[in-house]
């Protein structure tokens, strides 16, 4: 069983409002995939079920109705975990997903299958399908295009400003003919500066400096704008001490740890001061006692925290403050 499998016949063992609990403290991409294996739930064997029980150290009630009206109650613990305008997306794809065709198909292929299908698509294209997936795998797509493209389709993406409904169901048209379909759009708002800078900032740091410099040559305000909206790991110190500690109940310590290695001492006191007297010493300890670490390690746990910050963001449980925010 896969991790989401084992999640999954846990939390269905549980009442609705304690599933919808533990929901709330995770993030969407793992509510989705939990959600999706909820979802698919059939015929769960007592067996199996104890297995799961013991892996977590917990006793199994003797009364269980795992895979019975799965869809009804997916829907009920989502609604109850994340409210109902939230839910509401997240609930089409994990129900709908299952059979999903055109456009919203691809947010459930492989990344490289989705290059390999829009890489000879015309640039305005691919700018339209990268809007339309979660800003996470349109980066990683757009890693795997070929270089030339990457500021041409970002540039693109950041000048969209909506798509008629008309132009998005032909467009979902031609995906459905390439792999047999499409349906179930239900927004025309794709694209635009926020989407531009939030695939800019999943992806890797070079590679998000060559784009930004590139779109510069181009149009020198357009790459300020979107620069503007990108929320960096030195932007985490205008985070208010709250919300350091909500965020800190997101990560391990081990990411943590890498991640402070790349960072100024405001920030690594940011962190410390929000975590208790001994925690931050044991993590200062760790830090020193693994010596130096590769950039690329200490980036891409930067990152990872910086996704764990927007998700808790999106969901409304902390502010960003600082770029990409504003106040009134």
């Amino acid at each position: 069983m896969s991790g989401a499998e084992r999640a999954a016949i846990l939390l269905m063992s549980l009442g609705e409002a304690e599933a919808a609990e533990v929901l709330k403290h995770m993030g969407a991409k793992d509510v989705q995939k939990v959600g999706q294996a909820m979802a698919s739930l059939t015929n769960v064997t007592r067996e199996r079920a104890n297995e799961v029980m013991d892996r977590f150290v917990m006793e199994l009630d003797n009364q269980t109705a795992l895979g019975v009206g799965a869809d009804d109650y997916v829907r009920r613990v989502l609604v109850g975990a994340l409210g109902e305008d939230k839910a509401s997306g997240l609930i089409d794809r994990i129900l709908l997903g299952r059979n999903s065709k055109g456009l919203e198909a691809l947010k459930w292929m492989e990344t490289r299958a989705v290059a390999d299908l829009v890489r000879n698509e015309h640039p305005q294209i691919v700018a339209i399908v990268l809007a339309y997936l979660d800003p996470d795998q349109a980066a990683e797509v757009l890693e795997l295009l070929p270089e030339r493209m990457r500021g041409d389709v970002l540039m693109r993406i950041a000048r969209l400003d909506g798509i008629q409904p008309a132009a998005l169901r032909e467009l979902d048209e031609i995906m459905e003919k390439q792999f047999s379909g499409g349906n179930n759009l239900k927004s025309s708002s794709v694209g635009g500066l926020k989407v531009a800078a939030g695939i800019l900032n999943l992806m890797d740091s070079a590679m998000e400096q060559t784009i930004v410099a590139r779109i510069g040559e181009v149009d020198a305000d357009l790459s300020q704008r979107i620069q503007d909206l990108m929320f960096v790991f030195d932007d985490l110190g205008e985070v208010d001490d709250r919300g350091i500690q909500t965020l800190l109940r997101d990560l391990s310590t081990e990411t943590l740890g890498m991640a402070l290695k790349g960072a100024d001492a405001r920030i690594k006191d940011k962190f410390v001061k929000n975590m208790s007297k001994r925690a931050g010493e044991m993590l200062l300890e760790d830090m020193e006692a693994k010596g130096p670490a590769r950039v690329s390690d200490v980036e891409a746990a930067q990152k990872e925290i910086l996704a764990a910050a927007r998700r808790l963001a999106d969901a409304g449980t902390i502010s960003l403050g600082g770029k990409g925010e504003d106040f009134v």
